[in-house]
C-alpha cells in the first residue's frame, strides 16, 4: 500500500511539474521575449518590412526576383543573386544547391549564368563576380556584393536616363560594411537600392 501511494504522489508531482513548466515555458517565456522584441526592435520582430508609401513590398531579410513574367531580368532594375530556393526566394523551401565545386551540373549552370550575364551586362565574363554565379546557402540572401552592384550601374542608369555617377553613387551610400566591423563581407541590399533608384526618377 505504501508502495502504491508513493509512486501515485511521484505522478503528482511529475504532473505538478510539466503543468508548471508549459505555463512558465510555453507561455510566460514566449511573452516575455515577444514584449522584449516589440519593445526594443519592433522592426525586426516583425519581419524587417519594407514598405513604399502604404505598401509593404518585401523584407530587408529576404531577397526577390525582379523579372518578368517570363522569368527574363527586368534592364531597369538591379539583379539578386541567383537562388535555389524552390522556383526562387521560396521562404518555404529554403536551401543551396548542395552541389559540391567539382559538380557537373554546378560547374554547367554557372557557365551559363556567366554568359548570360556578360551579354546582359555586355561585359567580360571574367569580370563578373562570384555572387552574381551562384545561390547563397539559404537561397534567400536579399545582398549582393558591391561589385556585382557597381557591375550593374550602366545598364541600370542607361535604361532610365541617369546620370551613372549619380547611381553609383547611391551604390556606394547603401553598401554596408561587414557585421561587427569584421564578420562577413560589405554588402548592399538589392530592393533597398531598388527603391532608391526609383525615387531618383522622381
Amino acid at each position: 500500500m505504501s508502495a502504491s501511494r508513493s509512486g501515485i504522489a511521484q505522478y503528482w508531482v511529475a504532473i505538478r511539474a510539466m503543468l508548471a513548466l508549459t505555463v512558465v515555458l510555453g507561455v510566460g517565456y514566449p511573452l516575455i521575449v515577444t514584449g522584449i522584441g516589440q519593445a526594443t526592435m519592433s522592426w525586426q520582430a516583425n519581419g524587417s518590412a519594407v514598405t513604399e508609401g502604404d505598401k509593404t513590398v518585401g523584407s530587408a531579410l529576404i531577397g526577390q526576383s525582379f523579372t518578368d513574367a517570363d522569368g527574363k531580368p527586368l534592364p531597369q532594375w538591379f539583379q539578386s543573386r541567383p537562388s535555389a530556393a524552390g522556383d526562387g526566394y521560396d521562404g518555404g523551401a529554403s536551401s543551396g544547391s548542395n552541389l559540391g565545386p567539382e559538380n557537373t551540373d554546378l560547374v554547367a549552370s554557372i557557365a551559363e549564368r556567366r554568359a548570360a550575364i556578360a551579354a546582359f551586362e555586355d561585359v567580360d565574363p571574367s569580370s563578373i563576380p562570384a555572387d552574381a554565379l551562384t545561390a547563397s546557402a539559404s537561397g534567400l540572401d536579399p545582398h549582393i556584393s558591391p561589385a556585382y552592384a557597381l557591375l550593374q550601374v550602366p545598364r541600370v542608369a542607361a535604361e532610365r536616363g541617369l546620370d551613372e555617377g549619380e547611381v553609383r553613387a547611391l551604390v556606394e551610400r547603401l553598401t554596408q560594411g561587414p557585421d561587427l566591423g569584421y564578420l562577413g563581407e560589405s554588402t548592399v541590399n538589392v530592393l533597398q537600392l531598388n527603391l532608391a533608384v526609383a525615387g531618383l526618377d522622381g
